[in-house]
């Protein structure tokens, strides 16, 4: 049970990452939209 919450733990913060990752090329993207504009 353990190793199941910890790899579930793991599965958690890696998804985080990558929407955080996102987002930040999102904005990127919307930044150079408004600039080329």
């Amino acid at each position: 049970m353990i190793r199941i919450a910890l790899v579930l733990a793991i599965l958690g913060l890696a998804a985080c990452e990558t929407i955080q990752g996102a987002g930040r090329d999102i904005t990127a993207a919307g930044q150079t939209l408004d600039r080329t504009f």
